[in-house]
């Protein structure tokens, strides 16, 4: 098993009111993401009341869904697309915290200490989220024990996340951190093709990409180069495939 866990991201805000479309008739039990929720074990009538007590928006690329310093009114959970969670130091300089995905909620760790966002949600692309008030998801909690495991699990997941991360920053070099980073990609967003390459799903500038591991855009280039070149990954316009998985794992000095 690899060191590395590969296992995977109302009364609202003047930026939550410029995206917010009226309510849709999206039913949970239909959500594509339904299985990887935290509502995934709540039976019919109970996702039916959590429906009509949510508000669904709909981002295109680049749009934000809250700002880092900001209060949070609710709970975001990711239906489909992807999210960019990003900090900005006091110099300016901003850094990518994670990438989330359908099943993944967000704001909710600032949601229930009661302080502000920690960091800036913005869409990569097109996203579906719907947004739950914190009166109605406090009520939940409450009521629902299956909801606060599953709570309890993304809040353990993320801190196990956080910790990896930092422990990769401080004892790995750039190779081995942009391999690991494929290796998560390929776990969150890999499609297997027939030709027996893994398609990366979302399409990450090499700003973005740089960010994500700590280093300069001139050094990740470099090494993208690298990584073709020993034939682990191939480009087709923006999407990465990955070609040879083991090697990766190889490079990313994970231990099995």
């Amino acid at each position: 098993m690899l060191s590395l866990s590969l296992c995977r991201l109302i009364n609202v805000s003047q930026m939550e009111k410029k995206t917010m479309k009226k309510p849709m008739p999206t039913s949970c039990e239909q959500c594509p993401s339904r299985a990887e929720g935290i509502f995934c074990g709540l039976e019919s009538e109970e996702l039916k009341e959590i429906a009509q007590h949510k508000v669904i928006n709909r981002y295109k690329k680049g749009q934000t869904l809250f700002v880092q310093g900001t209060h949070p009114y609710g709970l975001y959970c990711v239906s489909n697309g992807n999210i960019k969670l990003t900090k900005t130091d006091s110099s300016g300089k901003e850094s990518i915290v994670k990438v989330v995905s359908g099943g993944d909620i967000i704001g909710h760790r600032s949601l229930f200490t009661d302080s502000n966002y920690s960091a800036t949600a913005t869409a990569l692309d097109e996203t579906e989220v719907c947004f739950i008030d914190k009166k109605f998801i406090m009520k939940v909690i409450a009521e629902k024990p299956t909801v606060s495991f599953s709570i309890i699990n993304k809040l353990s997941r993320d801190m196990g996340a956080a910790e990896e991360k930092i422990s990769s920053f401080h004892q790995k070099n750039v190779r081995e951190r942009l391999a690991e980073l494929l290796l998560l990609l390929r776990q969150s967003h890999g499609e297997m093709m027939t030709d027996g390459r893994v398609k990366i799903n979302l399409k990450l500038t090499r700003e973005e990409m740089a960010t994500m591991i700590g280093t300069a855009n001139e050094t990740l280039i470099r090494f993208i180069t690298e990584f073709k070149d020993a034939g682990l990954i191939e480009q087709e316009g923006k999407t990465l495939f990955i070609i040879d998985e083991e090697t990766l794992i190889e490079w990313a000095n994970l231990s099995l």
